[in-house]
């Protein structure tokens, strides 16, 4: 048996036992707060793999290694600050969220959040909807790049093809189970993630028979030195600042916010956060790993980097265990997409349809809407992905950086600062949005500081602008103060 018929069994193994999550999910799906939210009914571990899965994508198997195959310790510093963001997000902003997020107005969006919590019925909640759906079609697309690369690798498929059929399973499954789905299948599919970081790398070392240092010295000894680059210049100051300011980012991904409000009480959450920071953990350093171990197997360089660890598992493993491996990357690609995906059709039909064109719509055409634009987001997604030269981590930066520069300071002000009101609100999202988009189209262009990770500045702007536009304007309502209160007291 060949290993791309073995590896096509076991992805339609794969495949099947995530639609049959999916069925059941579709099942206990009754109303939009479960087909959102999953009824906020999630317990430790369902939380944090699915944060954690969601959170990592295909960059995880695709990006990640490719980066520290090209790059060396540089990656660490990637490494590190993601890290590190992922542990203060958990501690810092899920409590709270958890509990303002219900306690005002039961908010099941990220911009019905801030809706709720500034009183601001139209305005903050549709511009947070725009950039929600702009930045998620690019993170979307480049989880159906993954999959592209992934089934153009293994079975040899036209790059078209294999974009059409990984869009295809991700959207069956999100379109009927909604959160639910999402949620249990990211637990499967984070532990399956976790798994394969764990045994490619041990069994990669063990066929070259040496350790990462000295394969990293042996290829080129720059690549020893996290404060330099490849080909010997120096990393500098903004290097290192673009690479650890990732980990910015957490605090604004809707996504990953969608698991701190759907956690079943704030009691759960140290234990999730203590799951969540020992996955990203054990993940980071196997991705790195794996890189690191494609450097001493392969003597002739790889085209193109991020198919790594694709080519060490078909490379290393019998057809059959290669085929569940790399299903891994399908999982990756997957636990993502299905996120944004569903994000995107919430903020289409909670926070955009129901609340500008239709505010008398049921929980059942409400329900019904989001599927049809789950399908209707993955098709523009799906143009976007189509061009072969797209690279994963590139297109994972931009959306990265655009939520959390738009996103990430609102959220936490808006849960430690009580003098925040609705125009800093407005225009933190609106600065930290077009700081974003604006920077990377300036960068390569004009000054050296235009270099500089995009979310740096855009976050930095956003919180300045929150704080300086809060206090120039009136005070909060007392009704807004007495919630406030009411949640961190």
């Amino acid at each position: 048996m060949s290993i791309n018929v073995s590896t096509l069994i076991t992805f339609i193994a794969y495949l099947g036992a995530m639609l049959w999550i999916g069925v059941w999910a579709y099942r206990k799906t009754n109303d939009l707060s479960d087909y959102i939210l999953g009824g906020r009914s999630l317990g430790a571990w369902p939380s944090a793999l699915s944060a954690g899965a969601s959170d990592m994508s295909g960059w995880l198997l695709l990006g990640m290694p490719g980066y520290a195959y090209a790059a060396g310790w540089e990656a660490s510093w990637l490494g590190g600050g993601l890290l590190l963001g992922t542990y203060l997000n958990w501690l810092v902003v899920a409590p709270r969220l958890r509990d303002y997020s219900e306690a005002a107005g039961n908010s099941l969006t990220l911009p019905q959040y801030f809706s709720n919590r500034f009183n601001d019925k139209v305005l903050i909640r549709s511009i947070s909807a725009v950039f929600i759906l702009l930045f998620f079609l690019f993170y979307t697309s480049s989880g159906l790049v993954a999959g592209g690369k992934l089934f153009e690798t293994v079975f040899g498929l036209d790059y078209t093809m294999a974009v059409t059929i990984g869009t295809i399973a991700v959207v069956s499954y999100t379109f009927f189970g909604g959160f639910l789905a999402v949620s249990w299948t990211d637990l499967v599919q984070g532990l399956l993630m976790a798994a394969a970081l764990v045994i490619v790398p041990i069994a990669a070392f063990s066929a070259v028979g040496s350790g990462p240092n000295e394969l990293l010295l042996a290829k080129n000894p720059e690549l020893l030195d996290a404060f330099s680059k490849a080909d010997g210049s120096t990393l500098g100051w903004m290097g290192i600042v673009s690479l650890a300011a990732w980990g910015l980012g957490y605090f604004g991904q809707p996504h990953i916010l969608a698991r701190f409000k759907a956690i079943k009480s704030r009691a759960d959450i140290p234990q999730a956060r203590r799951i969540a920071v020992s996955w990203t953990l054990i993940g980071l350093v196997g991705a790195f790993l794996v890189g690191v171990a494609g450097i001493g197997y392969f003597d002739t360089p790889l085209a193109d980097s991020e198919t790594v660890f694709m080519d060490l598992v078909q490379a290393l493993f019998h057809p059959l265990v290669a085929g569940i491996l790399l299903a891994a990357i399908l999982a990756a690609i997957m636990s993502t997409a299905d996120s944004q995906l569903l994000v995107s059709s919430s903020a289409l039909t909670e926070d955009i349809y129901k609340e500008l064109f239709n505010k008398e719509a049921d929980d059942a055409l409400l329900v019904k809407i989001g599927r049809f634009a789950v399908a209707g987001i993955a098709v523009i997604a799906w143009a976007l992905a189509l061009n072969p030269d797209s690279s994963v981590l590139g297109l994972v930066s931009y959306a990265w950086a655009g939520f959390g520069a738009a996103f990430g300071p609102a959220v936490i002000l808006s849960l430690f600062w009580s003098r925040m009101n609705r125009y800093g609100c407005l225009a933190g999202i609106l600065v930290g949005g077009i700081t974003v988009v604006v920077w990377k189209q300036l960068s390569g262009d004009m000054f050296e500081l235009f270099d500089l990770y995009e979310i740096v500045p855009g976050f930095i702007f956003a919180t300045i602008a929150i704080v300086g536009v809060s206090l120039a304007t009136a005070e909060p309502e007392e009704e807004l103060l007495q919630t406030f209160n009411d949640v961190n007291g």
